[in-house]
């Protein structure tokens, strides 16, 4: 099954997927964290690319689609994907449409002043990647993964003006895909979150129920 996993900013895109990829078996492709990954290393690319996440702005497409081709390639063929941040444009999921069939939208709707407060809140370990949030989800010792030891950190675009952007730069030029997909009858599964306190295991029993409806698992 090759799955988009889609909604604004801090909608919970990476904590669903991650849940997904063992129940599903698929591969979990995160734009996010491929690019986190390219920042880290000081090449021109890396610059580059900080420059437009720093600032809340999307990644142009040439990047974004050259980075995807070469994920994609890895994929064995008989494993499907879920895609977590991409497509983010018409044109990126016209050439997605090239280069992959889509079988199902994995649409999350989370209201905005909830997205303020969990990206507002949350903490990354720089070492490991992994996530916490200083309202829901504490390390065992403040500012220290449980994983590894490593420190946490704020993302310079986890603050409430950038957050702002990035959820208007999602209304103008991303959510308009979904009438793309629509149009080529991709079937779409969707899942609220209306709640600070929803567990995130319990949007993934209603994707995988709705899943199961349209016998896709």
């Amino acid at each position: 099954m090759n799955a988009i996993i889609f909604g604004a900013p801090g909608s919970g895109k990476g904590t669903y997927a991650s849940r997904l990829q063992s129940r599903l078996g698929v591969e979990v492709i995160a734009t996010g964290d491929i690019f986190r990954e390219i920042m880290k290393k000081e090449t021109a690319l890396g610059k580059k690319v900080k420059g437009y996440v720093e600032k809340g702005l999307l990644v142009p497409d040439d990047i974004v689609i050259e980075v995807l081709k070469h994920r994609l390639a890895k994929i064995p063929k008989e494993k499907g994907f879920i895609l977590d941040g991409y497509p983010r444009t018409l044109e990126q999921a016209e050439t997605l449409d090239e280069i992959a069939k889509i079988d199902v939208i994995l649409l999350l709707t989370v209201p905005e002043w909830i997205i303020i407060e969990r990206l507002s809140s949350r903490r990354i370990c720089k070492n490991c990647g992994a996530v916490y949030n200083i309202r829901f989800l504490k390390p065992k010792v403040d500012m220290v993964c449980d994983k590894c030891g490593g420190p946490l950190f704020q993302r310079s675009d986890d603050n409430p003006e950038v957050i702002k952007k990035r959820t208007q730069v999602y209304e103008e030029q991303t959510r308009p895909i979904l009438q793309f997909f629509e149009e080529r009858k991709v079937p779409f599964v969707v899942a609220n979150c209306d709640t600070l306190d929803t567990p995130p295991d319990a949007v993934v029993k209603t994707i995988l129920k709705n899943l199961s409806k349209l016998k896709m698992v």
